[in-house]
């Protein structure tokens, strides 16, 4: 917080008590405790005069009141008041931030959780904060620690988890409406941090991992699906084509390369290497027919 520190009546009050001095002095060498009495009073004037000078920061409002009445606000700037008369409260109209400390509430489906948050409002009129109620930020903390609970109480579980703008929205609404007739303004309420036991952060946790599962599941099984209907069709294809599995099978056995670490194995069934093998004996002897 910047404080505004006031050197006019600093400057007053040392002026006027050397300009007294200088007045006075020459009375010391001939009536000495009648000087001193008259600079004492000179010194009581300046004490009093400087007292007089105030100065307001360009965000603060003087709430001065004059033997407990209110006449008036001053401010941001230089203004005078009356010693020991009048009286000014300084009000900073700046926003404000406060923190909502940490409240234990239970939700509307029993849930037990700790909620904090943070509070911004802003003094619209010093004298209604001043006058109307004694001690307005402890006030408006206390009304908003109220509305918190009362609103968080109305709510389940998973609507705090997710609409908490919604929720602080809500409480925003009702500490408005008292704080207006305090001369304050609510500008903004937000929710910070909900907290809840360890075990129900367990069950959480094992809820999502359960449901992230079943995702998984639901898009694996799909995909299986598609992958089926697209195996039918090939097959449907190769049916319609009978040079069709011939090709597939050339191009998988070139896919696999050339490589010394691939070993390609193809079947022949034993009736056709049975045949094959008669065929070579009998060209041999000599007994194949040229028909």
């Amino acid at each position: 917080m910047i404080l505004v520190i006031n050197y006019v009546s600093t400057i007053v009050f040392f002026l006027i008590c050397g300009l007294g001095f200088f007045l006075v002095a020459p009375l010391f060498y001939v009536y000495n405790i009648f000087a001193m009495l008259i600079y004492g009073v000179l010194v009581v004037l300046a004490m009093f005069i400087a007292s007089a000078i105030k100065i307001a920061a360009q965000w603060e409002k003087a709430v001065i009141l004059r033997l407990g009445k209110y006449i008036g606000t001053k401010g941001p700037g230089l203004f005078f008041i009356i010693p020991l008369i009048d009286e000014a409260s300084f009000v900073d109209t700046r926003v404000l931030t406060m923190d909502i400390p940490k409240q234990q509430v239970i939700t509307k489906d029993n849930v037990p959780c700790s909620i904090n948050g943070v509070l911004y409002f802003m003094v619209e009129s010093p004298d209604h904060a001043i006058i109307t109620v004694q001690n307005y930020k402890y006030a408006m903390s206390q009304y908003a620690q109220a509305a918190l609970r009362d609103v968080v109480g109305g709510v389940n579980f998973d609507d705090l988890l997710s609409e908490r703008k919604k929720i602080g929205k809500e409480i925003e609404e009702i500490v408005e409406s008292e704080a207006r007739s305090w001369g304050l303004k609510v500008t903004q309420i937000r929710i910070m941090d909900v907290d809840i036991p360890e075990d129900l952060k367990k069950m959480m946790s094992r809820q999502a991992s359960a449901e992230r599962e079943k995702r998984a599941n639901i898009t694996k099984a799909e995909g299986d699906k598609l992958a089926a209907i697209n195996l039918a069709a090939a097959a449907q294809t190769m049916l319609e084509s009978p040079g069709a599995m011939q090709l597939r099978t050339l191009q998988t056995l070139d896919g696999l390369g050339n490589a010394s670490s691939n070993t390609v194995v193809v079947g022949i069934p034993v009736e056709l290497y049975d045949l094959v093998k008669n065929f070579s004996k009998e060209r041999g002897n000599g007994k194949v027919s040229t028909h």
